[in-house]
């Protein structure tokens, strides 16, 4: 069979599917010729300049242009039991003259019979192109119609263009037309039909017999039973497999695959079944269209069900916060791997119908530029949103710091985020400028830094501060929330004001809460070590200004008390 392209639904020939352009253009050429008489400049412009039209080819009559419509209009002729017309479509230069017209219409009935008993035949394999099937290792002018197999012989069927009237049209071929009447055994009713009542048999519809409509709707009813009880069975078999990789199927998922299963297995076994029935070419090429459908709607439901799947168990292992974070993406990502599968079937559909799907790309390609340049600012919010999320620099329930900031992250979403400060207010930063931040994740920490600084009065001993050094090592080292570092603490500077004693260790904690309690509990140790020694901290030095006023003799003792 000739090409890999599947056929338009009722294909009438390239001139009729253009018919609506022309109908157009005479509904749009009256505005036309009024504008331009409402301005004459530009109507003696078109007129001096614009070259006369070239006047359009003609049309065959019998829509002989490819050889899909050849074949198509030639078989719509042998179902209408119109033979003069059908022989139109074979080349009769090789047949004996004056037989032309009782032997073409003989060989055009069983030319119609062979290629309607003949299940591996699809009109829709036949090029829909009017210079015929070029990729083949054919001449050009020639394309291969069918091939049968007789006695061990393979018999090939071609069609050629000829020109006709000088038009130049698709024929089968005068060899091919010659070769006819060694294939009149295969044209032979099959067992099947023979033991068929002769009413079911000489009665049609639509070049089928009826016979053969009662045979695919009993196919259509047994179907329905088989596959079910076949989907089933793969269900069952399924179950303990995939519950053997994963923690927590739900069933109610596992069964939603068994309907688009059921589907497939449905048009498996149709197809296999046309084979026996042997419908007629042409209503074997709608079939065939519905079946290429019905398994385009199927895969990509199956597909679809299966992200479901997928989509649960991965949402099913994520830690808790990481799940608060996905609850916002995941179904967005589901959604839009959905919508690819769902375009790809249509694409592959309307391309096995014949459709030509690069003009559709190539449309949906400039209205995506368009809407994105129009919604660019909600773009680049979607896309910093999944940058966050994907990056995970932050979760939910996270403390950060960002743009001099603090506070806690609430919601992650796909255009903001939301993030919660110490004081309650809810600052909302768009995430195209959230993810350019620099962001400081204090819930990442495994252990947090203590350090302190202690001032001591000036009027500290050596021995004093060395003791105090030696007691504040003792409780860090004792505490079992520590992690005191090599040297704990140092005298590290001495000011007008006090001896400066600094503390380092780490808290081993990553729970903000915690560390403020241990951090209490380790300030008042150090106050309490303190007064054991006769240790005081230092006061922050005051500026006095000096007055005019006078006090009396307790009043200034009670001041100087005040100031020591």
């Amino acid at each position: 069979m000739n090409g890999n392209r599947a056929p338009l639904a009722y294909a009438r020939g390239s001139a009729k599917r253009n018919s609506w352009l022309r109908g157009w253009l005479i509904l749009f050429l009256p505005a036309l010729l009024v504008s331009c008489a409402n301005g004459q400049g530009l109507a003696s412009v078109l007129a001096d300049k614009k070259p006369a039209a070239t006047p359009a080819a003609p049309a065959d009559p019998l829509n002989r242009d490819t050889p899909r419509d050849a074949i198509y209009n030639f078989l719509e002729a042998c179902h209408a039991g119109n033979y003069a017309r059908a022989a139109k479509y074979l080349d009769l230069s090789k047949l004996a003259r004056g037989t032309e017209a009782k032997d073409g219409l003989e060989r055009a009935r069983l030319l119609g019979l062979l290629l309607d008993r003949d299940p591996h035949f699809e009109v829709g394999q036949l090029s829909d192109d009017s210079e015929g099937m070029q990729d083949d290792t054919l001449p050009k002018d020639m394309d291969r119609l069918d091939t049968f197999q007789l006695n061990d012989r393979t018999i090939p069927l071609y069609m050629q263009q000829e020109t006709v009237d000088g038009l130049k049209v698709w024929l089968v071929s005068a060899d091919s037309v010659a070769r006819i009447p060694e294939l009149k055994a295969l044209a032979e009713p099959s067992a099947i039909e023979k033991r068929m009542p002769a009413p079911l048999v000489r009665t049609t519809l639509l070049g089928t017999a009826m016979w053969v409509w009662m045979g695919l709707v009993l196919l259509a009813l047994l179907l329905s039973v088989v596959s079910r009880l076949l989907s089933r069975i793969t269900i069952a078999i399924a179950k303990p497999i995939a519950k053997r990789y994963t923690k927590a199927l739900q069933v109610n998922r596992l069964q939603a695959l068994a309907e688009p299963i059921r589907l497939l297995l449905a048009v498996v076994v149709f197809r296999a079944c046309m084979e026996v029935i042997a419908p007629s070419a042409l209503m074997r090429d709608y079939l065939m269209k519905l079946l290429v459908l019905l398994v385009a709607l199927g895969a990509a439901s199956l597909v679809m069900r299966i992200v479901d799947v997928i989509s649960d168990q991965w949402m099913s292992r994520l830690d808790p916060r990481e799940r608060a974070v996905s609850y916002s993406v995941l179904p967005l990502g589901v959604r839009f791997v959905k919508i690819c599968i769902f375009i790809l079937a249509v694409l592959i559909t309307l391309q096995q119908w014949g459709y030509n799907t690069t003009t559709i790309l190539a449309g949906v390609g400039v209205g995506g530029l368009a809407v994105a340049l129009a919604a660019q600012r909600t773009i680049e919010n979607l896309f910093g949103g999944i940058s966050v999320i994907t990056d995970r620099p932050v979760l939910v329930g996270d403390v950060c710091q960002f743009g001099g900031q603090t506070g806690t992250v609430e919601d992650i979403g796909l255009r903001s985020t939301r993030i919660r400060t110490p004081d309650r207010t809810l600052v909302t930063v768009p995430n195209s400028q959230f993810s350019t931040m620099t962001l400081e994740n204090y819930s990442r920490r495994d252990r947090i830094w203590f350090h302190p600084t202690l001032p001591l009065r000036r009027d500290t001993t050596a021995e004093q501060i060395r003791d105090m050094m030696q007691a504040i090592s003792e409780v860090l080292q004792n505490h079992s929330k520590v992690n005191a570092t090599a040297v704990p603490v140092r005298f590290t500077k001495i000011t007008p004001e006090a001896f400066h004693l600094e503390v380092s260790s780490y808290v081993l904690t990553s729970d903000g809460d915690e560390f403020l309690r241990v951090q209490s509990e380790l300030l008042l140790a150090f106050v309490d070590k303190a007064a054991q020694l006769g240790i005081s901290f230092a006061v922050p030095l005051r500026e006095l200004k000096r007055t005019t006023t006078e006090f009396r003799p307790e009043e200034q003792a009670l001041f100087e008390a005040r100031v020591e």
